[in-house]
């Protein structure tokens, strides 16, 4: 599999297509981001109002929400306007910082707001900014149980957390549970695991592990559901210090993604839906793509991944969501609503409204502030 990977990449290396594409000016991409973030904070000003989507009404605490200001605090560091802090504080105080579910909770979807709560107390260390989110992993951090993530969304919802406390608090049970917690969900759930080490890539729960296959009879790999791993393998690597515990699992399962993506990527820049096959829900979409140009942009940033051959790529990706995702009004299209798998919220068009759209914003802060860093 090696061998394969090493003449697709010598391929690409090799196509001048591929090498014909430039990243976009940081100027344009900052306007982009720029544009489509004040778009969603104008049609939401009431930071705390519950948000409600084709079959359920959520508090806006839950993981589309700390996606989007996962985004958001990123474009803030590259991009310091005090409106991003006051909505992003806003956001936390209507909360009062706690999760949905309370301290109690177990599932990562609860959690994901913690990864800003814990960057403002950063800012600014007053304690009930991380009073529950650290009681809630402290629970976790107590308990033998490590099974909770049985779906690979959890990865990026949780992962950072502990990554942010282990950090903060320099203590290593955060990162020892990190990594149980990881590695049940990479090799037990499901048949033997979530993680196919042959192809490099995720299934996003047991209820696609083979026999389950597409139309064409490959293994389904969802293209988000991949891109979730992608991040929060990066946002750990990021946090973490290059000591911590269990980092070169990390780092290794991250470069393996990265290799099995490159050829998957679509002839316009995106990566379909159905990552393996084109007849499965094929076609554009900005969720999946934007955290692929993430993790590939963070790798080149940090000389984890080869430039000359991952530089093309994220040019052409994210050129690609330039054109063909972002209104003039800031609206993003071609992303994929609340789902499992390829068919949810299909089809996806350039003008179709998702269900949910703050985290496709996120998913998009979050590429293009990395992009920018090149």
């Amino acid at each position: 599999m090696r061998d394969f990977y090493k003449a697709i990449l010598l391929l690409i290396i090799t196509t001048p297509i591929v090498l014909a594409q430039k990243l976009p000016k940081r100027k344009e991409l900052l306007k982009a981001m720029t544009t489509a973030n004040a778009y969603f904070m104008n049609k939401w000003p009431e930071v705390g109002k519950p948000i409600v989507g084709k079959d359920r009404t959520r508090p806006s605490n839950i993981w589309t929400r700390g996606v989007y200001y996962e985004g958001l605090m990123a474009l803030y560091q590259l991009h310091p306007q005090k409106e991003y802090l006051e909505y992003a504080l806003s956001w936390g105080e209507a909360h009062k910082w706690g999760l949905r579910n309370g301290i109690t909770t177990r599932n990562g979807d609860d959690q994901c707001c913690g990864q800003t709560y814990i960057d403002l107390y950063l800012m600014d260390k007053k304690e009930e900014r991380i009073r529950d989110i650290k009681a809630c992993m402290d629970n976790m951090v107590n308990s033998p149980k490590e099974d909770d993530w049985w779906w690979v969304d959890a990865l990026q919802m949780a992962m950072p957390v502990f990554a942010k406390l282990g950090v903060l608090y320099n203590d290593n049970r955060y990162y020892e549970k990190m990594y149980q917690m990881y590695m049940f969900t990479k090799t037990h759930h499901g048949d033997k695991g979530l993680y196919n080490p042959a192809e490099g890539l995720w299934w996003r729960d047991k209820d696609f592990d083979p026999p389950y296959k597409t139309p064409k009879g490959n293994n389904c790999y969802w293209s988000r559901g991949n891109g979730w791993v992608v991040a929060a393998l990066v946002r750990v690597l990021d946090i973490m210090p290059k000591n911590a515990p269990h980092r070169d699992e990390y780092q290794k399962t991250y470069l393996e993604m990265m290799h099995a993506l490159v050829p998957l990527q679509r002839s316009d820049g995106f990566w379909n839906v159905s990552l393996t096959d084109e007849d499965d829900f094929g076609g554009k979409e900005l969720t999946g793509t934007a955290l692929f140009v993430y993790g590939m942009a963070w790798g080149i940033r940090t000389g984890l991944l080869e430039k000359k051959i991952y530089l093309p790529i994220v040019a052409k990706a994210t050129n690609a969501m330039l054109k063909d995702c972002v209104h003039p009004s800031g609206f993003l299209g071609w992303v994929q609503g609340t789902g499992k798998e390829p068919k949810d919220g299909q089809p996806l068009s350039y003008d179709k409204q998702p269900d949910y759209e703050d985290f496709g914003l996120g998913c998009f802060l979050l590429a293009g502030t990395e992009v920018a860093k090149l």
